[in-house]
């Protein structure tokens, strides 16, 4: 028993690392917002859905960054596959772990603090709603 214990307690660990290392970087963190706006089997355009519309990038950093890092870490991790041409991205096997992240954020909205809300579209958007609603 304790040694069960043990075990889905590291498991569990480990897929929390994996959540907050894939959400760490605003590409990554934009892509998942763009497949939780598309319907489930909808991919997405890249590099147009990582980026942040409040501060663009520049396009062919972020187009090398997604090819060699960012990509590369949401599919290994199972939360996106990709291709190449055309460049974009769907949801993979383990996108809910990601997903639920930002479901319970958006559901929070008006607790979150302002720090980390204002210049955040969606987030404002949600607190709006809320507020509205």
């Amino acid at each position: 028993m304790t040694q069960a214990r043990y075990r889905n307690g590291r498991r569990v660990i480990d897929r929390w690392d994996d959540v907050f290392a894939a959400l760490s970087a605003e590409p990554r963190r934009q892509i998942v917002l763009s497949l939780l706006d598309a319907a489930p089997s909808e991919s997405v355009p890249l590099p147009e859905s990582a980026v942040n519309p409040n501060v663009p990038p520049d396009p062919e950093k972020l187009r090398r960054e997604l090819h060699h890092r960012h990509l590369p870490m949401l599919s290994d991790l199972e939360f996106v596959t990709w291709d190449q041409d055309p460049l974009v991205a769907v949801r993979g096997p383990r996108f809910e772990q990601v997903a639920a992240v930002f479901d319970a954020l958006q559901s929070a909205a008006t607790d979150v603090p302002d720090s980390l809300v204002v210049g955040c579209q969606r987030l404002e958007r949600e607190r709006r709603d809320s507020c509205d609603g």
